[in-house]
C-alpha cells in the first residue's frame, strides 16, 4: 500500500518537474531568441508528448492543471481591468463578438462542404472556429502591460460574447447530430448567461466593495482577502458552467469584480499562482499534437487549407466590427481573437464521441487549434510595436486582523 502511494506521488512529482521545467526551460529560449516565451511553452508540450518523446501524455490531471491555469489568469487578467472600461466598449465588443463568431463558422462550413464532407460535419468545424481561446492573447498583453488599450478592452469583453455565442451554437450543432432541437433550453441557457454576464459587469464591482468594507477587520485567517478572492473566483466560476458559459469567464468577471475591492497583496499572490500554473495550460495545447494521423496527403492538405481560413476569418470578422475605432485598433483586435484553445478541443472530442466527424477531422482542429495558437504572440508583437504600456490605477490597501 505505501510503496504503491509512493509509485504514485513519484509520478506526480515527474510529471510536474517535466512539464513544468520544459516549458520554463523552452520559455527562457524564446526568450533570448526575442519570441514570447508562451511558444516555446506550447511547443515543450509537443517536444514531451506523444508526437515526439512521449514522456508524458494528456491525462485528467494535465486537463485539471491546464483549467486551474487558463482559469487563475483570466482571474489575474480580471484584477487590472477596470468593469468601466469594458462597458465604454460594448457596443464595439457586441459588433466584434457577432461577427466573430458568424464570419468564422460560415468560412468554415463553406470550405468543408466544398471537400465533399457532409453538412453536419461541417457544422461542427464550422462551430470548431468560432470561439477564442482569449488565454493566450490575455497572457501577452498582460506580460506586455497593454491590458488597458482600447484595443485590449474590446478583446476582453468580446471574448465574453464570443463565448457565449459560440456555446449557444455548440448546443445547436450537437443538438442536431442527436437528432433533436430543444429551441426552448437554449434560449434559457443563454438569457440565463447574459443575465449573469450582466448582473456581474454592472453591480458587482460595487456589491463586492461593500462585502469586503464590511469584513475588513472581521477575519483572523491567514491572508484573508486572498482566501475570499479566492472563494469567490471558484463559485463564479462554477456559477459560470451553471448557467451555460466557460468556467473562465466566470474568473475573469470574478477578478473584474474585485479590481478595486482587495490590495496589492491579492495581486501579487495571484501573480504567483498564476507563473505557476498557467505553463500546465501552454503546454497542455502541445499535448494534443498528433503526428500519426498526418500520414496521408489528404490530412496534410485540409490541415494547410483550414489554418489560413481560420485566421482570415478571425482577423476579417473581429476586425470590422472594430473598424470604428480606426484600422491599426481594428488590425489589433483581428489578430488578438485569432487564438482557438479549450473550445476547440470541447467542439472535436464532443463531435467524435456523437460520430458526427472523422477522426481526420479531430486531428484537423487540433492542429488548427495549436499553430492558431502560437502564431497569435508574434503577430501580436508587430501589431503592438510601438505601443506604450498602460499602468493599472493604484489599488486601494485594506487591513484585514
Amino acid at each position: 500500500m505505501l510503496l504503491a502511494e509512493g509509485g504514485e506521488s513519484l509520478h506526480l512529482a515527474v510529471s510536474m518537474l517535466i512539464i513544468f521545467g520544459s516549458a520554463k526551460l523552452l520559455a527562457e529560449l524564446f526568450e533570448r531568441l526575442g519570441q514570447p516565451g508562451l511558444i516555446g511553452e506550447i511547443l515543450a508540450g509537443i517536444l514531451i508528448g506523444p508526437a515526439v518523446l512521449n514522456w508524458v501524455q494528456p491525462s485528467d490531471f494535465t486537463a485539471t492543471m491546464a483549467g486551474l491555469g487558463v482559469m487563475f489568469l483570466l482571474f489575474r487578467v480580471g484584477l487590472d481591468v477596470e468593469a468601466p472600461e469594458l462597458i465604454k466598449v460594448g457596443g464595439t465588443a457586441l459588433l466584434v463578438g457577432v461577427s466573430g463568431v458568424v464570419v468564422p463558422f460560415l468560412c468554415g462550413w463553406i470550405f468543408y462542404v466544398s471537400q465533399g464532407k457532409s453538412q453536419l460535419e461541417s457544422f461542427f468545424l464550422g462551430t470548431a472556429l468560432t470561439a477564442t481561446s482569449v488565454g493566450i492573447t490575455a497572457q501577452v498583453l498582460a506580460a506586455k502591460g497593454l491590458l488597458h488599450r482600447t484595443a485590449s478592452r474590446i478583446i476582453l469583453a468580446a471574448a465574453i460574447i464570443d463565448d457565449i455565442l459560440a456555446l449557444l451554437l455548440l448546443g445547436v450543432v450537437a443538438s442536431l447530430a442527436k437528432g433533436r432541437l430543444d429551441v426552448l433550453q437554449l434560449s434559457l441557457t443563454t438569457a440565463m448567461a447574459l443575465i449573469f454576464v450582466i448582473l456581474v459587469v454592472r453591480w458587482g464591482q460595487k456589491t463586492l466593495n461593500q462585502v469586503v468594507e464590511k469584513l475588513e477587520g472581521n477575519l483572523r485567517v491567514g491572508e484573508a482577502q486572498f482566501a475570499l478572492a479566492m472563494i469567490l473566483m471558484f463559485a463564479l466560476a462554477a456559477l459560470a458552467v451553471k448557467v451555460g458559459v466557460a468556467a473562465i469567464i466566470g474568473a475573469f468577471l470574478a477578478g473584474l469584480a474585485l479590481a478595486d475591492a482587495v490590495p496589492k497583496r491579492v495581486h501579487d499572490l495571484t501573480h504567483g499562482v498564476t507563473e505557476l500554473l498557467v505553463p500546465f495550460f501552454l503546454v497542455d495545447i502541445g499535448l494534443h499534437f498528433q503526428l500519426g494521423v498526418f500520414q496521408d496527403w489528404t490530412s496534410w492538405k485540409l490541415a494547410l487549407l483550414i489554418i489560413p481560413i481560420a485566421v482570415l476569418s478571425k482577423m476579417i470578422g473581429c476586425g470590422l466590427g472594430a473598424f470604428s475605432h480606426g484600422r491599426a485598433i481594428a488590425i489589433r483586435v483581428g489578430i488578438g481573437m485569432i487564438p482557438r484553445g479549450e473550445f476547440c478541443m470541447v467542439v472535436a472530442q464532443i463531435g467524435l464521441s456523437l460520430g458526427a466527424i472523422s477522426g481526420q477531422t479531430f486531428a484537423v482542429i487540433v492542429f488548427m487549434a495549436i499553430f492558431a495558437a502560437m502564431l497569435t504572440p508574434p503577430l501580436l508583437k508587430i501589431a503592438f510595436r510601438g505601443v506604450l504600456a498602460v499602468p493599472p490605477p493604484e489599488q486601494e490597501v485594506f487591513h484585514l486582523g
